[in-house]
C-alpha cells in the first residue's frame, strides 16, 4: 500500500468541513427519493463544477452523469443508444429538463480532432471507446462548413466543442426514449473567455435543436441576451 496519505488527507479535511457547514436540514427533503429539476450532462473534466456553474447549494437538484466530450449516448452490445444516467430522472424521477454542457478547452473534443485529421487515438481502450464515438461528430463538423479551419488549432476545437454540443442536443431531440415535451438546451461553460470576459459564464448554443444566437435571444430571460453567442459560421 502506498506510504503517502497527502491526498487522502485533504479529502478527508474537505469532507470533514463540509459536514461542519452543513445546515440541520440540509437532507431533509431529499431524505427518501429525488426530484432534480434538471439533468445536465456534462463533460467529465476536473474544471468543471457542476453545481458550481449554476450556483446550487442544495442538493438533488440538478442529476448530474458526465463522460468524456459530455455525449448523450453510449454503446451497449454494438448499439448506441441513449445514456442511462439521462434517462432514468426523465423516466423515473420526473425531470423534465435536460442540459447538455461542452467546455471550452475540451481534451476530448481535441483529441477526436486529432484522430479525424488521421492521428493515432491517445489511449487506454476505455478512453479510446468515448473517442471514437465523438470522431463522427467532429468529421460531421468539418464538412459542414461552419468550422473556420484557417484559424489557430485552439480556436478549431472550442468551435468543434460548441458544435457538438448542439449534436448532442438534436440527438436528444430525436430520440424515441426521450418525451417529445423535454426541455433540451445546449450549454459550452467558458473558463479561458473564449466566448466573452467573464470566465466562468455558460453561454447558451442551442434549444431544442435551435442553434441561431438571435432566436436563442428571444428565448432567454431578459437581460440574459448576452449569453447567446456563437464560435460558428452560418
Amino acid at each position: 500500500m502506498a506510504t503517502d496519505r497527502g491526498i487522502l488527507e485533504e479529502l478527508l479535511a474537505g469532507n470533514q468541513r463540509h459536514v461542519e457547514a452543513l445546515p440541520e436540514d440540509y437532507f431533509a427533503d431529499v431524505q427518501t427519493s429525488q426530484h432534480p429539476n434538471v439533468v445536465a450532462v456534462c463533460c467529465s473534466d476536473s474544471r468543471v463544477s457542476h453545481e458550481g456553474m449554476w450556483g446550487i447549494d442544495r442538493p438533488g437538484a440538478v442529476f448530474t452523469p458526465s463522460n468524456i466530450g459530455n455525449q448523450v449516448w453510449d454503446e451497449d452490445d454494438g448499439e448506441r443508444v441513449i445514456d442511462g444516467g439521462i434517462l432514468y430522472p426523465i423516466h423515473h424521477t420526473g425531470t423534465g429538463v435536460v442540459a447538455v454542457v461542452g467546455h471550452t478547452g475540451c481534451g476530448a473534443v481535441t483529441a477526436a480532432y486529432r484522430v479525424a485529421i488521421g492521428e493515432e487515438p491517445p489511449g487506454p481502450q476505455g478512453v479510446d471507446k468515448w473517442i471514437d464515438m465523438l470522431v463522427p461528430v467532429v468529421e460531421d463538423a468539418l464538412e459542414s462548413g461552419r468550422i473556420d479551419t484557417d484559424v489557430d488549432d485552439d480556436r478549431v476545437v472550442n468551435q468543434l466543442v460548441e458544435y457538438n454540443v448542439g449534436y448532442q442536443v438534436r440527438s436528444l431531440c430525436e430520440a424515441d426514449d426521450v418525451p417529445e415535451d423535454a426541455e433540451i438546451y445546449g450549454f459550452v461553460y467558458d473558463f479561458q473567455g473564449v466566448y466573452g470576459d467573464e470566465p466562468g459564464r455558460t453561454y447558451l448554443v442551442s434549444v431544442d435543436g435551435e442553434t441561431d444566437p438571435d432566436a436563442l435571444a428571444d428565448v432567454v430571460p431578459e437581460g440574459y441576451e448576452a449569453t447567446t453567442r456563437s464560435l460558428l459560421a452560418r
